[in-house]
């Protein structure tokens, strides 16, 4: 039986409210017309993954929730289209991407509805560590089943992988920021950019300069023992509204006129994340805290938590420590007692509406 696991879902940054005019009209207007197939170009690193793609193109396997039809075509044929370019460009991924399992399977697409439903809906026809990447997204997947609408320059992708201990799936979330961070440090230091300051914010927002700049998706469902995990991540890196983005940064420090490319921010993850991945899952998260602790933004943050008591609402102090194992924020009251915070699940800012569990 499979079991939708909705505990854990996460916000993709809320971008622009609609489809660019920098793209295409006939390419916009047959792609977001439900009739028409969404392109999708199959990908593989290796001749391995490139005898896959074959296999799920032939026997026309993919598809999207609902009835969405998709047109399957094979990196050989990107060139018969003409696209523009600033599309994603495959070749560029290849190059930067050392990586053993995950990423080694692209897929690829000029418009989507959503990448998250690529992965999550044909999960089980995919390898494990596919990516599933898109120009311009119209139906990104949110909180709340929030959706959003993604213009060109945004970096927009999805993945998955697959886990065993259930206890640790809510953790992976933090092992997907960290991996962003810690990619947009190797940029900059394989380029000479300035250093980009980039932050998590709990439990799955980016920032940077006090501006939201991206924001992460983990969904799961469970089968045959282990639970599927779709993994997504949304961020600024070309489109300044309605924030900031990494080339704006990037633009105000340095000298040189240098930008962030989608494709060495998305091979740069894989190569952190597969490490980061590997650790998580051998040694726990705990081996991570240190550097996630670095690079969030709470250490000592004082939040105001609401509790009934009896007929009143009592408003409480507490200073964050860290994370439980359980990956709730770890909080101390001014009573010294220590205590879990758990979001309300109805308030659209996680700090709102803190919900507080005292700990033994």
């Amino acid at each position: 039986m499979l079991v939708q696991s909705s505990r854990f879902r996460f916000l993709f940054p809320p971008i622009q409210k609609r489809i660019p005019s920098s793209l295409s009209f006939s390419v916009a207007s047959s792609a977001m017309d439900s009739a028409s197939p969404s392109m999708l170009f199959l990908c593989g690193k290796s001749s391995t993954e490139s005898e896959i793609a074959k296999s799920l193109k032939i026997n026309d396997t993919l598809n999207l929730p609902n009835g969405g039809k998709v047109s399957a075509l094979l990196q050989s044929e990107i060139n018969t289209f003409r696209f523009g370019e600033d599309a994603f460009n495959v070749d560029l991924f290849w190059n930067s991407l050392s990586t053993k399992r995950f990423g080694r399977f692209l897929i690829w697409s000029p418009l989507l509805p959503s990448t998250h439903d690529i992965v999550s809906h044909n999960f089980c026809e995919l390898p494990v560590g596919t990516v599933c990447v898109a120009d311009t997204q119209f139906k990104g997947r949110g909180r709340s089943k929030n959706a959003w609408e993604s213009p060109r320059g945004c970096l927009m992708f999805s993945f998955t992988l697959q886990m065993e201990d259930g206890k640790t799936v809510p953790l992976v979330q933090y092992v997907v920021s960290l991996a962003v961070t810690e990619a947009i440090k190797d940029v900059c230091d394989r380029n000479g950019f300035p250093f980009i300051d980039v932050r998590i914010k709990w439990p799955n927002d980016l920032y940077l300069n006090g501006l939201k700049v991206g924001g992460i998706l983990c969904t799961s469902t469970y089968k045959s023992k282990k639970f599927n995990v779709s993994s997504g991540i949304g961020f600024n890196v070309g489109n300044e509204k309605p924030t900031t983005c990494l080339n704006t940064v990037l633009k105000e420090l340095s000298t040189t006129p240098n930008e962030f490319r989608r494709e060495d921010i998305t091979a740069a993850f894989f190569n952190k994340f597969e490490m980061l991945y590997d650790i998580f899952i051998n040694q726990g998260f705990q081996t991570l805290e240190e550097l996630y602790y670095r690079t969030w933004l709470h250490s000592g943050q004082r939040v105001i938590v609401q509790e009934k008591n009896e007929d009143r609402v009592v408003e409480n102090l507490v200073t964050i420590q860290g994370l439980t194992s359980s990956g709730y924020l770890l909080a101390i009251g001014d009573d010294n007692q220590m205590c879990e915070l758990h979001p309300d699940g109805n308030s659209f800012d996680f700090f709102k509406g803190l919900v507080r569990r005292k700990l033994e």
